[in-house]
């Protein structure tokens, strides 16, 4: 849910653009590549307050922290997770 928040906030500000309509284009990529929604967490949001600060993006630390709590991986092309610990695909 992080990813698809700063995605709207991405689109909205003019930052990116997608090839089809928010509400259908991402539902279909995540059926397409198997992935499945991640709800936002208490746990995971108050994770973030003992992370150190490698990164000051503060969608990117809360991937941090939940792929920390649920042990799973980030999917991101930025380097900058693996100060983290995490694993990255991609």
């Amino acid at each position: 849910m992080a990813s698809f928040w700063e995605i709207a906030i991405k689109l909205s500000l003019g930052k990116l653009a997608l090839p089809a309509a928010i509400g259908r284009y991402l539902p279909d990529q995540m059926s397409l590549n198997g992935f499945e929604t991640l709800d936002i967490t208490f746990r995971q949001t108050m994770g973030t307050a003992t992370l150190p600060w490698k990164h000051r993006d503060p969608f990117d630390r809360l991937l941090v922290a939940q792929s920390l709590e649920e042990k799973v991986a980030i999917v991101s092309r930025d380097p900058i997770f693996d100060a983290y610990g995490v694993k990255r695909i991609w």
